[in-house]
């Protein structure tokens, strides 16, 4: 909690000092709460920050993820599977192996229908 709060405390404070708000996307992690800034800081330094934020949370099973998480694993096996000596050249491998990934315009095809939610997801659904 307290590591959330001084990283958000540093998009306030320095990186954003200038913004009237910030729009923060975050993942649903119980630390990513605004309460975190009250177990970090008085109540006066929590309410400061908080109210520069407008925070909006990502769906917790939200297809978004999934795709996150191809791309990554699809990166490290395409490009970052080797040795790599130093952080220019490591530059500039991501950046030649991001802009032919988004040249092919690399989608994903989901398999799970709305029809397979209705059976596998039965128990969210409401009984009538």
């Amino acid at each position: 909690m307290i590591d959330w709060a001084e990283e958000i405390k540093q998009l306030v404070d320095v990186d954003y000092k200038d913004a009237t708000k910030i729009t923060l996307i975050c993942d649903n992690l119980n630390t990513h709460k605004i309460a975190s800034l009250y177990v970090a800081f008085s109540p006066e330094e929590a309410l400061r920050i908080a109210k520069k934020l407008d925070i909006h949370y990502t769906p917790k099973h939200g297809s978004w993820l999934n795709i996150a998480e191809i791309e990554l694993s699809v990166l490290t096996k395409q490009c970052l599977d080797r040795r790599i000596g130093d952080a220019q050249f490591h530059k500039t491998q991501v950046a030649a192996w991001c802009e032919q990934r988004n040249k092919n315009q690399n989608k994903v095809s989901w398999q799970f229908t709305t029809e397979n939610a209705r059976i596998k997801l039965k128990r969210l659904y409401p009984q009538y």
